[in-house]
């Protein structure tokens, strides 16, 4: 299962700087243990960003909730599964590796 994480600040950017640090060792962790596919920052950049992540939904939800900035309140998450059903070759091979 696929999820789109959509990670809003609730606050201030300059409230959510100090908690960054923390956030980028969080997803270099979850992208090393192929649970984040891609992580960015929406355009324009004030609004939050954005998490491609796999696994089943409740573990998606428990490592969403650790997310520093959630943890420190500056960032909501919202999460939308989604079960797809077409893909180009090369997603579905890295999609279906290791049981995903």
């Amino acid at each position: 299962m696929l999820h789109v994480l959509l990670v809003r600040y609730t606050v201030p950017a300059d409230q959510v700087t100090p908690h960054v640090p923390g956030h980028v060792a969080y997803l270099e962790r979850h992208h090393a243990d192929g649970t984040f596919l891609l992580s960015g920052q929406t355009v324009p950049d004030d609004l939050g960003g954005v998490i491609l992540a796999t696994g089943p939904r409740e573990r998606v939800e428990r490592v969403a909730a650790e997310d520093p900035f959630a943890v420190a309140g500056v960032a909501a998450y919202e999460i939308v599964s989604v079960d797809p059903g077409r893909l180009h070759e090369e997603l579905r091979g890295l999609l279906t590796r290791s049981g995903r």
